[in-house]
Formats: C-alpha cells, sequence, structure tokens
C-alpha cells in the first residue's frame, strides 16, 4: 500500500506537467497575427509568474482612474507602464519571494481559493523578460476590459504592496492548480484575439508564443 502511494505522489506531478505542457503548446485564435499598427503591449515573467505590461494611457483606455498613484507607497514611482497579474491572496501577500514559501502556502493555493488579488507594479520601462506583441486597437480594448472584469466591483480598496511602487487590489475568480497565475494571462491573452495556448498553466507555456 505505502509503495501504491509514492507511486502516485510522484506520478501525479509529472502527469500535472506533461498535460500542462500539451496544453499551452494546442494554439487558440491559431490565425492571428500581430498588428502592424496599434498598442504595443509586453507579456512579463519573472521566470515562474506571468503578467501583462500596459501603457498607463492608450487608445482611450486610462489606468490612472484605478490604478491610482497615490496607491502606491511612493507616487513618485509611478511610470507609463503598468504589470498586472492575478493570483491567490495568502500566495500573494506571504511570498514576497520563494524563500517565504512555506509548504501550508503553497498547498493551500494547490487545492483553491476564492480569494484572489490583482497585483500592480508600477513602472517607468518594462524589465526582466518582458517581450513586446502588438495588438489593434480593439484587441487591446478587449484585453483591457478583461483586465479589468478580474478586479472585484465591489471592493477596489488598495493593499500594501511588497515596495515602494506596487500595490494590491481584491480581485475575483476562483484560483487552483487548474485555474493559475499563467492561466490567467493566457486567459487574458486569447480573450483579446491573440494566439497562445489552450491551457497555460507555467510561466513557460505562455512565454513560448512570444
Amino acid at each position: 500500500m505505502l509503495a501504491r502511494i509514492l507511486k502516485w505522489v510522484l506520478l501525479v506531478p509529472l502527469l500535472y506537467l506533461a498535460v500542462g505542457a500539451l496544453g499551452g503548446s494546442l494554439p487558440l485564435n491559431r490565425s492571428w497575427q500581430e498588428a502592424d499598427e496599434g498598442v504595443t503591449i509586453y507579456v512579463a515573467t519573472n521566470g515562474i509568474h506571468t503578467g501583462l505590461v500596459v501603457p498607463t494611457r492608450a487608445a482611450g483606455v486610462d489606468w490612472s482612474r484605478v490604478a491610482r498613484p497615490e496607491h502606491i507607497r511612493d507616487p513618485r514611482y509611478a511610470g507609463r507602464w503598468l504589470w498586472f497579474g492575478w493570483g491567490e491572496r495568502d500566495f500573494y501577500v506571504n511570498t514576497p519571494t520563494w524563500r517565504e514559501l512555506s509548504p501550508r502556502t503553497a498547498l493551500h493555493a494547490l487545492i483553491g481559493s476564492e480569494r484572489t488579488l490583482m497585483h500592480v507594479d508600477h513602472l517607468v520601462e518594462p524589465w526582466g523578460d518582458a517581450r513586446p506583441v502588438r495588438l489593434t486597437v480593439e484587441q487591446y480594448r478587449r484585453l483591457s476590459a478583461g483586465i479589468l472584469a478580474s478586479f472585484d466591483p465591489a471592493d477596489r480598496r488598495p493593499i500594501p504592496g511588497y515596495d515602494v511602487a506596487d500595490v494590491f487590489y481584491p480581485a475575483r475568480g476562483h484560483y487552483d492548480a487548474v485555474r493559475t497565475c499563467n492561466w490567467w494571462t493566457g486567459r487574458r491573452l486569447a480573450a483579446a484575439g491573440v494566439r497562445i495556448g489552450a491551457w497555460t498553466p507555467f510561466s513557460a507555456t505562455v512565454m513560448q508564443w512570444f
């Protein structure tokens, strides 16, 4: 019995990785092509989490009305770009770096939670592994609408972030091992019409398309 349990303990993560890789390789919006003109965004990753970096103001969308400069610790750091990421509340708040990750926090996130947050970083310029993607104005507006819809419409109170230029906001949506932060990035891009994997649970399954 113990040997069978150990076998499944090892097999389940391998199956999850394999299915995730397969889901990330199956394209949605297969015929999409990058626009010749429009709005440049960035699909960005820190190696684990992905997010969407968009201009603070573009194509009639003004994010400064939602992610206001006065919501961050030092409004002087409010820049021309915003990095939006979605995730599980306890994982975000209690794990500013991987050193703080505990087995309890990781297990809680994998099992699932309705307590989610939007993490917003104010940037002067995109940084890290940030890959530019040019959208049409209509695609960008659809992307922006999807990001905005992830905020909790009943609670827009800012929650202090890790540093002087980031902030959290209450979000909506269920987080679990299927619907991860990277899945959220993929779904927002897919809804905007961008070619992306059908299921993107990992950073690599998002970034491989760009």
